[in-house]
């Protein structure tokens, strides 16, 4: 197989949008509804095959990629119960070897330790299952595993999940509450991260110094904290949390770029002081549907403390609000600038006024 055909399949379902969500659509299978289940066989598996290429040690030719999806509910969104078919046991799979690329979306599975033995694996695609957490550490025999997308499962505990190679993760749509288990020890080369449409409060807990997106929309989030470990991150999207501030930020974050903390709780202006600490970077903000939008002139607040930003939700900076900004700085430096005379000069006073009263 080229190398060009590898990376196409590899980045074929990659990239999350930036400022943009999908709407979540209650629908798909109910409770009370039968569930048609059944065991992977080898005539199932030969029929999703595709993709022939060379073997590893060049010896000869195997299918590489694997297309096991229930086809029936492919299409339903993250927030479905169950699909009403599909597989809850992949046990064949584990003597396709070869196999670089695999999709089990859309079914019923459990356990992934059958993965184990498929050490060739660069892309691997688990959505909308029923896995619960990585006992077990199933995938840490998958050494080239650079793809990892287990969203809309059951997932509550990140324990067990290892990842020498991985450098994109999606975690959406689970039932996450902490994130404790992603540290640079198991995913050292995590770059992307995922975890929108959880139950996180906090963003503490995510040690991953090589991460460059990290994507939290659609959580509970009330409080920013230990992103000063994220010193090269460039994307943070905090979309539809509950923010009421952006203290947490740290200047530690030499590499952010672009914010998104549209749809918070942000009320007031001294509330985005923390934006400061990262000023040096940050050239895109999305604040929009907060409560400060509609309550103050949040516009010229923002470029006072952030002059390099060249978008404030999503529209570029016009150079006449940019020259206000830096005049209402200078206004604001020079006030700063006398309040600070005047204390020096009381200061000055009262010491000359001690010894006369010494004397006295």
């Amino acid at each position: 197989m080229s190398e060009m055909g590898e990376d196409a399949v590899l980045s074929g379902e990659e990239g999350g949008e930036e400022e943009e969500e999908e709407e979540a659509h209650p629908y798909g299978a109910q409770e009370d509804e039968k569930v048609e289940v059944c065991h992977l066989t080898k005539e199932t598996i030969s029929r999703g095959l595709s993709l022939l290429c060379r073997t590893g040690n060049g010896l000869g030719h195997a299918f590489v990629k694997a297309d096991l999806r229930d086809k029936f509910s492919s299409h339903l969104p993250f927030d479905i119960i169950l699909p009403l078919s599909g597989l809850n046991d992949i046990a064949a799979i584990a003597s396709f070897t070869h196999l670089r690329f695999l999709d089990v979306s859309n079914n019923h599975l459990i356990d992934l330790s059958p993965l184990a033995s498929l050490t060739q694996l660069l892309w691997l695609k688990v959505d909308k299952n029923a896995v619960e957490c990585f006992k077990g550490q199933p995938l840490a025999q998958l050494t080239y595993l650079q793809w990892l997308s287990v969203a809309g499962n059951r997932l509550t505990d990140l324990g067990g999940l290892v990842g020498p190679s991985l450098e994109s993760l999606n975690l959406t749509g689970n039932l996450i509450e902490r994130v404790n288990g992603l540290q640079s020890g198991s995913l050292a080369n995590l770059v992307t991260l995922e975890l929108r449409g959880n139950k996180l409060d906090t963003t503490d807990g995510i040690n991953l110094p090589n991460l460059r997106q990290l994507y939290l929309a659609q959580n509970v989030i009330k409080r920013l904290e230990g992103l000063e470990k994220l010193e090269r991150l460039t994307t943070l999207h905090l979309r539809d949390n509950q923010l009421d501030t952006l203290d947490g930020l740290s200047p530690n974050m030499k590499c952010l770029q672009y914010l998104n903390v549209r749809n918070n709780v942000i009320l007031d202006e001294n509330d985005l002081q923390g934006l400061a600490l990262v000023s040096k970077t940050l050239r895109a903000l999305v604040l929009s549907d907060n409560p400060l939008v509609d309550t103050t002139d949040y516009r010229l607040s923002v470029l006072t403390l952030l002059p390099q930003l060249e978008r404030l939700d999503k529209d570029p900076i016009p150079p006449e609000e940019r020259i206000e900004a830096r005049e209402r700085m200078m206004v604001f430096n020079v006030k700063r600038l006398w309040k600070r005379r005047v204390k020096v000069a009381q200061a000055a006073s009262c010491a000359r006024l001690v010894p006369r009263l010494s004397v006295q």
